[in-house]
C-alpha cells in the first residue's frame, strides 16, 4: 500500500466520524422535538378543554379558578381560538408588537390551519369554536438546532483539516528542501572527484566517442546538484528558446532509451522565447518521460508536440501506453502517488511544482484511453 492510499483511508475515517456525529445529533433531537411537540400537544388539549368547560354554569369557586389558571399557564405554545366563521375571538403568545395588526392574524391563522388539525371545542349543542396552534418558538429553535449542530461540526472540521493541511505542506517543503540541499551538497565532493579523473582518462584512452559519453554523464550529474540545489529558492528565469531546448532534452532521451521507443518532435515553428530555467525545465521533461516509458512497457512511441498562440506555447507530450483512468487525472500529481511497487510518488508531484510555482504555467492530463495512450500538457506563457 503507497502513501496516497493511506491518506485516502485516513481522510475517508474522518469524514466518516464526522457523518456520524452529525447523524447520531440529529436521530437525538429529531427524538426529543417529537417528544416535545407531543407534550405541547397535550398541553394545548389540555387548555381547550378548560375553555370548553368554563361557559357552564356548574362551574364556581375553586374549579373556575383552576380552569382560568390552565389557560394562563400556557405562555409558549401560540394558539388562536377562532367561532365557527373563523373570526378570531381569542389568541395567545403571539409578537405583541404586531397583533393590533388584522393581516398578521390572518397569516399566523393561516399558518397554524397548515401546521396542525383544529382541535373542537363544544360549548353548547350549537356552539363551536375551534383551536388552532403551532410550535412553540422554543420547539422550533429545537427544531432547526441539529442543522446548525451539523454545520458548525462541518465547519470546524474543515477549518482543522485546511489548518492540519497547510502546516504538513509547510513542513513537507521543510524537509523537501533540507533533503534537496542535502543531496546537492553530498553529489558535489564525488561529482568534483569524477570530472578530475575525467581529465586524466583524456589523456590516457584513445576512444574518444568513449569519453565524450562518460563526459555526458558526468556534467549531467553535475545538472541534477544544481538542480537539488534550486529547490526551495526562487530560481531565475532568462528568455530561452523552448525548440532548441526540447531538442536537446530528447537527444539526451533518445540515446538512453529502449531502441524500440520512438521519439518524435513535431512542431512548425523553429523559434519560440518562453521565461525559463533551463536546468528545472529540463528535469519537468525528463520526469513527463520516465512517467510514459513506464507506461508503454517497452515498445511505443513518444511524441512531443509544440505549438502557440499570442501569448501561450502549448506543450503535448503523448505516448502509446497503457492509459490513465479518468479518476486518476489529478491525482497522479498529488505527492505521494504512484504505481509501482518501489516508487516514492514524488516524480509528477515535483514536476507540477516546478511549472506551476516556478514558471507559473499549467500541467495537466489533457487526454486519456485505457490501452491507447496518454496526453500530458504543459502550457506557459511566452516572452
Amino acid at each position: 500500500m503507497n502513501i496516497y492510499k493511506k491518506k485516502i483511508r485516513w481522510k475517508f475515517f474522518l469524514f466518516t466520524c464526522a457523518a456520524l456525529i452529525g447523524v447520531g445529533s440529529l436521530w437525538y433531537t429529531n427524538n426529543l422535538v417529537k417528544k416535545l411537540a407531543a407534550e405541547e400537544q397535550k398541553k394545548v388539549a389540555l387548555w381547550a378543554k378548560a375553555t370548553s368547560l368554563i361557559p357552564k354554569t356548574d362551574m364556581q369557586g375553586e374549579s373556575l379558578g383552576f380552569l382560568f389558571s390552565v389557560i394562563q399557564n400556557n405562555e409558549t405554545v401560540p394558539v388562536i381560538l377562532v367561532e365557527a366563521d373563523t373570526t378570531i375571538s381569542l389568541y395567545r403568545n403571539l409578537d405583541t408588537t404586531r397583533v393590533k395588526n388584522p393581516e398578521y392574524l390572518q397569516r399566523k391563522l393561516k399558518a397554524m390551519m397548515k401546521e396542525n388539525p383544529p382541535i373542537e371545542i363544544p360549548l353548547t349543542s350549537r356552539k363551536k369554536q375551534y383551536l388552532y396552534y403551532s410550535r412553540s418558538t422554543i420547539l422550533t429553535i429545537l427544531t432547526y438546532y441539529p442543522w446548525i449542530q451539523l454545520g458548525v461540526i462541518l465547519i470546524f472540521i474543515a477549518v482543522a483539516y485546511f489548518a492540519f493541511s497547510s502546516y504538513r505542506k509547510a513542513e513537507q517543503n521543510q524537509v523537501w528542501v533540507g533533503l534537496s540541499k542535502e543531496t546537492a551538497h553530498q553529489l558535489g565532493t564525488p561529482i568534483s572527484s569524477l570530472m578530475a579523473w575525467m581529465e586524466m582518462l583524456k589523456m590516457k584512452i584513445q576512444d574518444e566517442s568513449f569519453v565524450a559519453e562518460l563526459e555526458k554523464d558526468i556534467l549531467r550529474l553535475n545538472k541534477i546538484t544544481e538542480r537539488f540545489s534550486k529547490i526551495g529558492s526562487q530560481p531565475v528565469l532568462e528568455p530561452v528558446n523552448l525548440i532548441k531546448t526540447m531538442e536537446n532534452s530528447l537527444n539526451y532521451l533518445r540515446t538512453r532509451s529502449p531502441h524500440k521507443i520512438v521519439f518524435n518532435l513535431k512542431t512548425e515553428e523553429k523559434e519560440v522565447l518562453v521565461p525559463l530555467n533551463v536546468s528545472l525545465f529540463e528535469w519537468v521533461i525528463e520526469n513527463v518521460w520516465k512517467n510514459a516509458m513506464d507506461a508503454i512497457e517497452g515498445e511505443g512511441e513518444i511524441n512531443l508536440s509544440i505549438t502557440r498562440n499570442s501569448q501561450f506555447v502549448f506543450i503535448d507530450i503523448s505516448d502509446t501506453g497503457k492509459g490513465i483512468p479518468k479518476s486518476k487525472y489529478k491525482t497522479i500529481f498529488k505527492p505521494g502517488f504512484t504505481t509501482k511497487n518501489r516508487g516514492w510518488g514524488l516524480g509528477l508531484s515535483l514536476t507540477k511544482r516546478i511549472i506551476e510555482e516556478y514558471h507559473k504555467g499549467k500541467i495537466f492530463v489533457a487526454d486519456s484511453d485505457i490501452g491507447k495512450g496518454t496526453t500530458i500538457r504543459i502550457i506557459l506563457r511566452t516572452s
